[in-house]
């Protein structure tokens, strides 16, 4: 049997040797293979696709990704805008009540001569506003007395005020603000020489 089966397989490479595949296949073979294939499909129900189907099926999902993709992308971006446009919100709703309060002391100060008063309701509104900066994380840049530091300081002047302050700041033109480590305005400072 082994003997059988040697000269079948040699029968069957020096057939495949000699195979094109873009030859056309002889009648009698081709009709042999359908007809075998007539009772194996009535069989088996599933025909495999064709290259064209599988190519369209492929493209369809790529397109349909593609879509999807994009439809996020715009998303994204409209989202951030969104965000970038009503990020501040919050802190402008804070800020509407001291604007309130400074509409009344004017309209007081307007109505009172007593100086002590006014300077109690201005420093009361001070003292809001510096809460509400504070609640965003807000704080001053302490500076004074203190070394120049060119990372939370600019320094506009400086003075010549002895060897104990050299290098100290000696006077805050404007004060400068930190939201937590970022410096949102620098100290304008004067620096000792």
């Amino acid at each position: 049997m082994s003997k059988q089966t040697s000269e079948k397989e040699r029968d069957i490479e020096q057939t495949a040797e000699g195979f094109d595949p873009q030859e056309p296949m002889p009648t009698d073979i081709a009709d042999d293979n359908v007809a075998e294939d007539d009772g194996a499909a009535s069989d088996n129900v599933s025909v495999e696709p064709s290259l064209e189907e599988q190519i369209a099926v492929w493209r369809d999902k790529y397109m349909r990704l593609q879509a999807e993709f994009d439809n996020f992308r715009k998303r994204t971006v409209r989202e951030k805008m969104e965000l970038v446009e009503r990020g501040s919100e919050g802190a402008w709703k804070a800020i509407l009540p001291i604007l309130d309060d400074m509409e009344r002391a004017v309209a007081a100060s307007e109505k009172s001569d007593d100086i002590a008063a006014l300077r109690q309701g201005e420093e009361l509104v001070m003292k809001k506003f510096e809460s509400v900066l504070h609640a965003a994380g807000i704080t001053p840049i302490e500076c004074i007395d203190k070394p120049f530091n060119e990372d939370e300081q600019e320094a506009v002047a400086r003075f010549a005020a002895g060897e104990d302050k050299r290098g100290l700041v000696i006077d805050c033109v404007q004060r400068g603000y930190k939201m937590g480590e970022h410096v949102l305005r620098y100290a304008k400072v004067v620096v000792g020489e």
